[in-house]
């Protein structure tokens, strides 16, 4: 499903084409609509949430594109790198936000089953590798490709939702610093946010009362706290491998 909006033409990101993985709420929504009202055409996508991710599309100011992909399938992947290439013809951005967890205390080694633990990994490393290996041929093309992996200061610090989620932030944060050193002209960052408030969270009260009792600034991270981060990014022509946590100076006191 795709919006025909009139094209954008003008604003700093005209002209450029955006694949933002789970988009349909939280970060990677407020990324697509910070992208797309600076002229960015954006490839909304969602694993599941479609009418949400084809909503979110609609209501896109510039041209956009929905397409429903679970990342973690690499044949579906491929399949949201082809439908960009069909609608748009290039990539230039890849914003690697879809990922998945649960919330599981970390002493409770046995509540963390094998299962829980090969999802997390399937979704938020395998997923994304397989889809940022297949794209970089396409972002190669591109005369300004920026690869951004939302991460988290699970992986910077030993916290976290999880004791998987922790490691696999941890692997993307690594992922990130080794594309960047091999992959140039390509640029690969991340964005580490401490707790976001999204659907996502939204039970999840005392972690943020936790934050807001702890962190300097007093509250958890904005989705478009994280957005702006993700902007400021595909600007800085000149940083690569840079792992950019937003996380209201949580890690300074953890």
């Amino acid at each position: 499903m795709s919006s025909d909006h009139t094209t954008t033409t003008s604003g700093e990101f005209a002209g450029r084409v955006a694949i933002v993985t789970g988009s349909s709420s939280g970060i990677g929504e407020a990324t697509a609509q910070r992208l797309s009202a600076l002229g960015c055409r954006v490839v909304v996508n969602s694993a599941s949430s479609v009418e949400a991710g084809q909503a979110v599309a609609a209501a896109l100011p510039a041209e956009s594109l929905y397409v429903q992909a679970d990342i973690s399938d690499k044949a579906q992947g491929q399949a949201l790198l082809d439908a960009t290439i069909a609608k748009f013809g290039r990539l230039d951005y890849l914003i690697n936000n879809a990922g998945w967890t649960t919330r599981i205390a970390h002493h409770d080694l046995e509540a963390l089953t094998d299962e829980i633990f090969e999802r997390t990994f399937q979704v938020n490393v395998f997923g994304t590798w397989w889809l940022t290996k297949a794209a970089m041929p396409l972002l190669r093309a591109s005369d300004d490709p920026c690869v951004v992996n939302i991460t988290s200061i699970a992986g910077v610090r030993p916290a976290g939702s999880s004791v998987a989620y922790s490691m696999t932030k941890a692997a993307l944060n690594q992922m990130t610093q080794l594309l960047a050193k091999s992959c140039g002209p390509v640029r690969v960052n991340a964005v580490a946010p401490g707790l976001v408030v999204t659907p996502w969270t939204s039970e999840w009260d005392d972690q943020h009362a936790a934050i807001a009792a702890m962190s300097p600034l007093k509250r958890s991270a904005t989705a478009d706290d994280c957005a702006e981060a993700v902007l400021g990014l595909l600007r800085n022509k000149y940083t690569t491998g840079e792992i950019f946590v937003v996380d209201g100076g949580t890690t300074l006191v953890m």
